[in-house]
This record gives C-alpha cells, structure tokens and sequence, in this order.
C-alpha cells in the first residue's frame, strides 16, 4: 500500500508540474521554462537529500547521473515531438512506452507480481494510451513518422530513468535523486542555451506569471522524482512505474477544470480503465 501511495503521489506531482510547465510556456519560450524548473528541481532536491540519511556511494551515482541523463532526453525528445505538430502520437506513444518498458524489465529481473496486480497493470497501460490522446491539431502539420520515432525515444529515455531510480541502492536515501537533477540540470542547460540561440530569442525577463509557474513546476518535480524512488524501495518496478506514469491524467484533468478544456471520449474511457486498473493493483 505504501509504495502505491508513493507512487500515485509521483504521478499526481508529475502530472501538476507538467500543467504548470505548459502553462507557462504559453507566455514564454518552452527552453526558458524548461530550464528555470530543472534549475530548481535540482537545488530542491540537492537542499533535502541530506536530511532523508542515507549513503552517496558510487552505485548511487551512478544511477543517479543514468537517471537524469534519461529524464532529460526524454524531455529533449518529447518536445521536439510536440513542436512538429505530432501531439496525438508523441504524447501517447511516449507515455505508453514510458509504462511498458520498465515493467518488461522488471519482469524480465524476476519480478512476480499476483495476477490482480497484474490485470490491474493490463488495464492500466491502454488507459495512459487513452488519456493522453488527443486530436489533430488544426493548422498544423507534421510528419507522423517523425512524430512517431520521437515519442519512442522520449518513452525509451524516461523508462531509462524509471529503471536507474528502481536499480540505485535501497539504502541511498534520496542522493540518486540528486545526482539525477544534477546531470539533468547539465543537459537540459546546454539544450535550452542551444535552442534558444537558434530561435533568437531576446533576453527579456519572464513574464511574472510564468516564472511562479515554472517554479511551482520545479518544486513539483522534484517531489516527483522523490517520491518515485522512495516507491521503489517499498514495492516492484512492474507495480511503481505504471502507476507513476499515470501522470498525464492529473495534466487532462487540470486543463479540464482549470481550462476548460474538454475530455475527448478516448479520454473518459481511459480514466475509466485507470481507475479499475488502480483498484486492482491496490487490493492485489
């Protein structure tokens, strides 16, 4: 129960965070944003490592840096996806195989979860499929098979992550998480600097707005993050990653009453599918 908790608590910051994050990229360039919330999921998580113990051994970073090196180029990825125009297959498809990695792994180590938990997990994959779906957006165009490959490597490089969290030693505390912003913080700084340059923008301030927004993101993310290697120290890999990658129904969802956004009916139907998928992983 207690990695389950965790779990959904990484999905439900997850989630938030990506709101926030794509909220403040609507007033200012996404490499600007990106950057300011690495930049403060690092000194965050850097700031409380020490007081969760644990010790910084050389597995822990390791891991840690493997970790961050895959949440960040998942990041690279999935943006360079959205900006084709390609939202309805680089969303789901990196989300889905986001899920579906990690648990192929973590069986693959011997992990043997009961059958409720595993039909739970069934229904559970199709649904983040579901959620995360969305209509051709009109006016742009893009190509699909672009769209395609770059939400399979942005899915392959956070599972990546997911997978290095879940190996890193059970009694590291939070210094995978660390390192993990830490070499996240180095990419995501050369990328943005990078983009940035190419897309010429001026070095005028962030709009106030944005700037809170992106530091609510950062502060959530690094709760995220947190919270899913404390997970994996209390259930599988299998259970864990699936459940945190139910992230992208807290996103609908805040757009929906935030917004005002409307759910889509592949949408309902996988916040039906999620649900019961979550019952069961909870009582099995």
């Amino acid at each position: 129960m207690t990695a389950v908790l965790l779990a959904l608590t990484s999905a439900f910051a997850y989630g938030l965070s990506d709101f926030l994050s794509g909220a403040a990229s609507r007033t200012t360039h996404y490499a600007r944003v990106a950057l300011v919330t690495q930049l403060v999921m690092t000194v965050a998580t850097w700031s409380v490592a020490g007081f969760f113990g644990g010790s910084s051994t050389a597995a822990s970073v390791g891991w840690g840096l493997a970790a961050g090196l895959g949440s960040s180029l998942g990041t690279v990825f999935l943006y360079r996806g959205l900006g084709s125009g390609q939202m309805n297959v680089v969303a789901p498809l990196s989300a889905a195989t986001a899920a579906v990695v990690p648990v192929a792994v973590g069986l693959t180590l011997g992990e043997r979860p009961s059958a409720l938990v595993l039909l739970g997990v069934a229904l559970i994959i199709p649904s983040i499929w579901l959620i995360s779906s969305a209509a051709p957006q009109p006016g742009r165009r893009g190509r699909a098979g672009q769209g395609a490959i770059d939400g399979l490597l942005a899915g392959v490089a956070f599972a990546v992550s997911f997978i290095a969290l879940d190996q890193s030693p059970s009694d590291a505390g939070l210094w995978p998480a660390a390192y993990a912003q830490l070499s996240a913080m180095l990419v995501i700084a050369v990328a943005a600097l990078l983009i940035l340059r190419r897309a010429g923008r001026s070095e005028s301030p962030m709009p106030r707005t944005a700037m809170l927004a992106a530091l609510a993101a950062g502060v959530l993310g690094s709760v995220a993050v947190a919270t899913f290697l404390l997970a994996t120290g209390y259930g599988l890999l299998v259970v864990v990653s699936v459940l945190t990658s139910l992230y992208p129904a807290i996103t609908v969802l805040m757009a929906r009453f935030l917004l005002g956004e409307s759910a889509t009916a592949a949408q309902v139907a996988g916040f039906a599918l999620a649900a019961a998928g979550v019952v069961l992983v909870t009582i099995g």
